[in-house]
């Protein structure tokens, strides 16, 4: 079983890792990923099985609301690639599309204490048909492996926070990506003040390598120039009702307080029939020898 909404990385300057191709073309995930135009050919060279390349339209950048003052003099982010894979999306009929970061080693199954990396697409397939029961979700997405501990107790998924990294967006929704940093925390953070609800899932994790550990990307254009203030100083600026600054890690960070959003409820569609058994989506436990496990 496999996703049915499309899936694009958006991807700078990273040919030689390709992590989260890699990680999708390993479970036979068909992906758009979105490149600029002069590192065609590295990408070309290095392309993964079910990867589809995709050049960024320039007017997406020229165009893009960076939230600052200092408008092309730099880097204008993620956020104009991941608006022009929306849009594609839109004009190749689909309702939702996935946005991911191109630095994604795994994606897991947690169940029973229990974290499996998973084969295919089916984790994919459980989030969408998940998001697509309410007719106010707006954005859905597996939290981070690093995030939840096997000895704990987790809830399957948590509402109304933060979608990192892994974006189940739909598309009918009235925002766009905006900022040259933190893009994914104000879209959750609009979203959010406007009544929407989003979906972080546990049932379903994602590993993503650490900030700053990978070249390319972000770390190139912002981290090893600029470090971490600039980036924490705009979201706050942007969300000064939620978002405070804050220093742990050794590094600048932002804080930002959700609970204001735990007034979202989630309004199942009226048409929408409740599942009376478990649906698996053909997934089951194996060993790396591909035997089951106790049979399921």
């Amino acid at each position: 079983m496999q996703n049915k909404h499309p899936i694009y990385i958006v991807s700078k300057g990273r040919w030689d890792s390709r992590l989260t191709s890699i990680c999708l073309s390993r479970m036979k995930v068909n992906h758009f990923i979105v490149i600029e135009e002069q590192e065609y050919e590295q990408y070309r060279s290095t392309l993964e099985p079910f990867a589809t390349l995709l050049i960024l339209d320039k007017k997406y950048q020229e165009e893009y609301e960076t939230c600052d003052e200092l408008g092309l003099t730099k880097s204008v982010g993620p956020g104009a690639a991941r608006n022009f894979a929306w849009d594609h999306s839109i004009a190749q009929g689909a309702s939702w599309h996935w946005v991911m970061d191109d630095n994604i080693r795994h994606f897991y199954r947690f169940n029973r204490n229990l974290t499996v990396p998973v084969l295919d697409g089916a984790a994919f397939a459980a989030m969408e048909d998940f998001a697509e029961r309410y007719e106010n979700v707006a954005m859905a997405g597996p939290q981070y492996e690093m995030f939840v501990a096997r000895r704990q107790v987790h809830p399957p998924f948590v509402l109304n926070t933060r979608i990192y990294s892994c974006n189940l967006i739909r598309n009918d929704v009235p925002y766009r990506w905006r900022g040259r940093y933190n893009e994914d925390t104000d879209l959750s953070l609009r979203m959010l003040k406007d009544g929407w609800c989003t979906v972080q899932f546990n049932a379903f994790l994602q590993k993503k390598v650490g900030t700053q550990t990978v070249r390319g990307g972000n770390t190139d254009e912002f981290y090893l120039k600029e470090g971490t203030l600039p980036k924490s100083k705009m979201l706050v600026r942007m969300h000064p009702d939620v978002a405070t600054l804050t220093w742990k890690f050794s590094r600048w960070h932002h804080y930002v307080d959700y609970a204001p959003f735990r007034k979202n409820k989630l309004r199942r569609k009226k048409d929408v029939i409740v599942p009376d058994k478990v649906n698996d989506y053909g997934l089951k436990l194996m060993k790396l020898d591909g035997s089951l496990i106790n049979g399921d």
